[in-house]
């Protein structure tokens, strides 16, 4: 058949079709705000990462006899965050914070898409009593109060850090073997499933080669808002003094500055925490729905 490049009827089809990718890839930039985030949550890391080396103050050292500052110092050159009641530097405690903040956020989701993503692709794929069993399960799970949960098990347990982060972990397996279960039936009856079935391809390899690049896209923006999660538990946590013992944390920082009397003298020494702990919240949050977005399972071509 021929096309008639002259019909204006042809050359309106033509234009009105090609107005259509150039759309479709608007909706698909994930935007400024996006790597603003990223940008936040990579500075973040690698502050944490590389803390022990940075040129920052000892978080542990009393500054009150060294003449730079007083006990209760507000925010200065010498010390960007001021001092807390205890005159100790609040910028490199922040930081210092942060290594197990981010730590327990990152072990976290790591466990929770380990044991849950792992389960929840299974039971999506094999269906019958496996699928039951592993949905109950989940169920189960989602059903108990997350912080009175995780108040139970760290003071059944002891407080270190593998516990912390075990336990927080726990608490996000059943929300990411959900999605993945879901995912994974979603993907299981796609053409390209079929195919592999086809040519005799093994379970496994269709679990690992086919099914999961495809469940880990959505996977993977749920994990950022885990994360976020995450952290904000083991800031409860330590709010409650159930968080890892003797070791500076984003939330026992906030802990120690929430009495009345500190924020009334020393408001920073809480704030300079709270504000760092909600903007990598915020900056994790924004940057999971972006991405929840921008990978839309609906959206996800063959």
């Amino acid at each position: 058949m021929s096309i008639d490049w002259d019909d204006p009827g042809t050359s309106l089809a033509t234009s009105a079709d090609d107005s259509v990718p150039s759309e479709h890839v608007a909706q698909k930039k994930l935007g400024w705000a996006f790597w603003l985030c990223i940008g936040w949550l990579v500075t973040v890391v690698l502050l944490a990462v590389f803390a022990p080396v940075l040129p920052i103050k000892d978080p542990r050292k009393n500054f009150l006899g060294s003449g730079a500052a007083g006990p209760s110092s507000p925010p200065s050159w010498a010390h960007p965050f001021g001092t807390d009641e205890d005159a100790l530097d609040m910028f490199s405690r922040t930081i210092w914070g942060a290594r197990v903040s981010l730590t327990v956020g990152f072990v976290a989701i790591a466990l929770g898409m380990g044991i849950g993503g792992s389960l929840g692709m299974i039971a999506g794929f094999v269906r019958g009593w496996f699928d039951k069993i592993i949905s109950f399960i989940f169920l189960v799970l989602l059903s108990f109060p997350t912080l009175i949960l995780a108040i139970l098990l760290t003071a059944l347990l002891n407080r270190s850090l593998t516990v912390i982060a075990v336990v927080i972990g726990i608490l996000g397996i059943a929300p990411i073997g959900r999605l993945a279960r879901a995912a994974t039936m979603q993907f299981a009856e796609r053409e390209f499933v079929m195919a592999s079935r086809t040519i005799g391809a093994t379970n496994f390899r269709i679990l690992t080669r086919e099914l999961l690049p495809n469940v880990l896209i959505p996977m993977s923006a749920l994990a950022l808002l885990g994360m976020a999660i995450a952290i904000v538990g083991e800031g409860a946590l330590a709010f409650l003094g159930l968080s890892v013992e003797q070791t500076i944390t984003w939330g026992n920082l906030i802990g120690r500055g929430a009495s009345r009397r500190t924020l009334e003298d020393t408001p920073w020494a809480a704030f300079a925490p709270i504000g760092v702990l909600f903007l990598t919240v915020l900056s994790l949050n924004l940057a999971g729905d972006k991405l929840r977005d921008y990978f839309d399972v609906k959206e996800l071509s063959l």
